[in-house]
């Protein structure tokens, strides 16, 4: 089995990275803003466990909407760094590279909180395993992340604070706005690691 990880750089692919030590990492220039921060985090990311790394260069910003692209967001988003079918766009433009690199299987960062997209729940990814299944015969898609929460995957992949640091959420540019839906998700992800160490660092209270 060869695996290959859709890695964009954020905490939650990352953390996969981490984990689950792929042969290949996959990260994908769109045309989203904040694409070389992206690219940075990732590549530091394979440097430091020896993966693999290809990035894939594809503008498709014309055909974006909102935070990523520094446009308004579609009258049809439900969030305001929606991307018309932009995962399932991703995970193609994966399969495309890594099948002719022998993979056999590609993973995506996909965590729990995702579900509030439809492109990130389970039943999605099912969906896309099949379709992918079906076309080449080859490849299959998981998420092993999908049913943890980021900080609960944070947990599990067992990546150094200092390596974390890498990761770039962000939705609008190079450098961390702070103020994004990606932005809030780190730093509420960070506090609650943080609240983690001080309960842990607390004496046991008295008998």
């Amino acid at each position: 089995m060869k695996t290959a990880l859709l890695l964009s750089g954020g905490m939650d692919s990352l953390c996969i990275a981490w984990w689950k030590r792929p042969d290949v990492a996959i990260t994908i220039d769109y045309g989203q803003l904040p694409a070389q921060a992206e690219i940075t985090a990732a590549e530091a990311v394979c440097g430091a466990l020896d993966i693999e790394h290809h990035v894939i260069r594809v503008d498709c910003r014309a055909l974006g909407s909102g935070d990523l692209t520094g446009a308004p967001a579609d009258a049809n988003a439900p969030a305001s760094d929606w991307w018309p079918y932009r995962n399932q766009l991703l995970a193609t433009l994966a399969a495309m590279k890594t099948i002719s690199l022998g993979v056999t299987h590609l993973l995506l960062g996909t965590v729990r909180s995702d579900g509030s997209h439809k492109d990130g729940t389970p039943e999605f990814v099912g969906a896309l395993n099949v379709l992918l299944s079906m076309q080449e015969g080859t490849m299959t898609v998981e998420s092993p992340a999908i049913h943890l929460s980021t900080a609960q995957l944070v947990r599990l992949s067992g990546v150094p604070e200092s390596q974390l640091a890498w990761a770039h959420s962000c939705h609008k540019a190079n450098v961390a706005c702070g103020d994004c839906r990606g932005c809030n998700k780190f730093f509420e992800t960070m506090q609650e690691l943080q609240s983690d160490v001080e309960r842990l660092g607390q004496p046991a209270p008295a008998p």
